[in-house]
C-alpha cells in the first residue's frame, strides 16, 4: 500500500481551478489541468512513492507483474493493469469522440503500425491495441452529449428550430427513422463542403436563438443552447451539426454515465471520476483542433439510437460502498461514504483482491493494511498490489468520499 502520485495532463478545454482545488493546491494554475491520470498506461504512468523515492508504476508493475496485479488478472488480462482511473475537469467542451472495439482496435493499430506513424504522431488513432469502454462519475453537475437520440424526436427538434435550410436534411431522416437513417444524415453533415457549411451553420445557429428568444422552457431548451454554446466555441465546425443529433445529458454529483465501443459523444461541462480499459484510443469527429480522421471515425460508429440512461449506484446491504454495474470486464469501480459521526458508517474493509487504487474526493480517511498505515487526504491516491492485505478505510473527516477502483469480473 503506497501513495500514488497521479500524471496530470493540459488540454485546452481543462480548467485552472477545479483539479488543482480538490487536491488543495494553489488557483488559478498556469495552465488549464483537463485529466489527472492514475494508472499504467505506458503514455503516462502515475507514481508509486515508497520511502521518499518515486517509482513508475508501469515499472513497479512490469518487475513483478503477478505480485502487483495477482495470477488471475495477468491470467486474463496479460502483464498489465488493465485499468486507468482519471479526474477529468472540463472547462469547456471535449472534442466529439468515439473509441473502438477490441477488434477494431488491434486491427487499426496494427495498419498503422505497418504504416510507420510514429505512437506520438498527431495523425496516430490508435495509440495501442486495445478498446476504451469508460464509465465517468460526476464530482459536480456533468453535462454531455451521448449516443444517438430516437431519430423521430430529432426530426421534431429540426421542426421546431425552423430552418429553411435544414428541411432536406430533417426529410431524409423523417423518411428513413432509423440508424441507417442516421448514418446518412450524419455522413452528409460531417463532410459538407467549407461553403455548404459556412451558410447552413449560421442559419441553424440564428434558428436556435429565435427558439430560445420564444420558447423558454419548452422541450428543446437544453439542446439548443448546447448547440448555441458549441458553435461559438468552435466556429465553422461541422461537429456543431452533429450534435443536433445527440442525446442531451445531466449527470448530478454521484451519477454516472457508461459508455461502450462506438457511441458517440462529447463531454461538455463538469467535473467527474472517470475509469476506462486502459487504453487511449479517440475517433474524434469535431469540435476540436486536433486530427479528425472521418472515414475511421465511421467504421467505428454505432447509429443505433439509445437512450443512454444515467447509471444510479446500488449501495451494498447497509455498508458504506455504492457499486456502480457496468459490463465491462476490466474495471469496476465504487464509492465508499464515511463519516467519522456515524457509528454504522466510519469505516469499511476493502477485501484483499488487489489490484486496487482508492481516491479520496472529499474530507480525509486512514489507511490500515497489515502493520501498514497512512493518511489519505483530499486529491490523494493509494495503489494497493495484489500482495497487499485487505484496507481498512477509517473517516477522519465528516462526508469523506473515497472512490475504489479493482478489475472487474475474470474472463479466463
Amino acid at each position: 500500500m503506497h501513495l500514488l502520485e497521479g500524471a496530470l495532463r493540459s488540454y485546452a478545454w481543462g480548467s485552472r481551478t477545479a483539479i488543482a482545488a480538490l487536491r488543495g493546491l494553489s488557483v488559478p494554475t498556469p495552465h488549464p489541468e483537463a485529466e489527472l491520470w492514475l494508472g499504467a498506461h505506458p503514455g503516462d504512468p502515475a507514481h508509486v512513492v515508497t520511502g521518499g523515492e518515486s517509482r513508475s508504476l508501469l515499472d513497479v508493475v512490469n518487475e513483478d507483474p503477478v505480485g502487483q496485479l495477482g495470477s488471475d488478472t495477468v491470467a486474463s488480462f496479460g502483464e498489465r493493469l488493465p485499468f486507468l482511473l482519471k479526474l477529468l475537469a472540463a472547462e469547456e467542451p471535449l472534442s466529439l469522440q468515439a473509441h473502438p472495439s477490441a477488434e477494431q482496435a488491434q486491427e487499426g493499430y496494427a495498419k498503422e503500425n505497418a504504416a510507420d506513424i510514429a505512437l506520438d504522431s498527431s495523425y496516430r488513432n490508435y495509440r495501442d491495441s486495445y478498446h476504451k469502454p469508460e464509465l465517468v462519475v460526476a464530482l459536480s453537475r456533468f453535462e454531455a452529449l451521448a449516443g444517438f437520440r430516437d431519430p423521430r424526436r430529432t426530426v421534431k427538434l429540426l421542426s421546431a428550430i425552423d430552418v429553411p435550410e435544414l428541411e432536406s436534411y430533417a426529410g431524409l431522416l423523417a423518411g428513413q427513422p432509423d440508424s441507417d437513417g442516421l448514418r446518412a444524415l450524419f455522413t452528409t453533415w460531417i463532410t459538407l463542403p467549407q461553403p455548404v457549411l459556412a451558410s447552413l451553420l449560421p442559419a441553424v445557429l440564428e434558428g436556435c436563438v429565435r427558439y430560445l428568444s420564444a420558447a423558454s422552457g419548452s422541450e428543446f431548451v437544453a439542446e439548443v443552447r448546447t448547440v448555441l454554446e458549441l458553435g461559438e466555441a468552435y466556429p465553422g465546425d461541422a461537429g456543431v451539426l452533429a450534435s443536433l443529433l445527440l442525446n442531451r445529458i445531466t449527470l448530478e454529483p454521484g451519477q454516472g454515465l457508461y459508455l461502450d465501443a462506438g457511441n458517440l459523444h462529447a463531454y461538455l461541462h463538469g467535473m467527474a471520476v472517470e475509469i476506462m480499459a486502459n487504453s487511449d484510443n479517440v475517433l474524434r469527429g469535431g469540435l476540436t483542433p486536433k486530427h479528425v480522421d472521418v472515414p475511421e471515425l465511421l467504421k467505428v460508429l454505432d447509429f443505433e439510437s439509445l437512450e443512454i440512461p444515467v447509471l444510479e449506484s446500488e449501495q451494498v446491504g447497509e455498508s458504506a460502498e455504492f457499486t456502480y454495474s457496468t459490463p465491462a470486464p476490466e474495471f469496476a469501480l465504487s464509492r465508499l461514504e464515511i463519516d467519522p459521526n456515524d457509528p454504522d458508517r466510519n469505516s469499511y474493509t476493502a477485501p484483499a483482491e488487489g489490484p486496487r487504487i482508492l481516491l479520496c474526493t472529499s474530507g480525509g480517511a486512514r489507511l490500515t493494511s497489515g502493520d501498514g498505515q497512512l493518511d489519505l487526504p483530499k486529491g490523494a491516491a493509494v495503489w494497493v498490489s495484489a500482495d497487499d492485505r485487505a484496507v481498512t478505510v477509517e473517516a477522519l473527516e465528516p462526508n469523506t468520499q473515497v472512490f475504489s477502483a479493482v478489475v472487474g469480473r475474470f474472463v479466463a
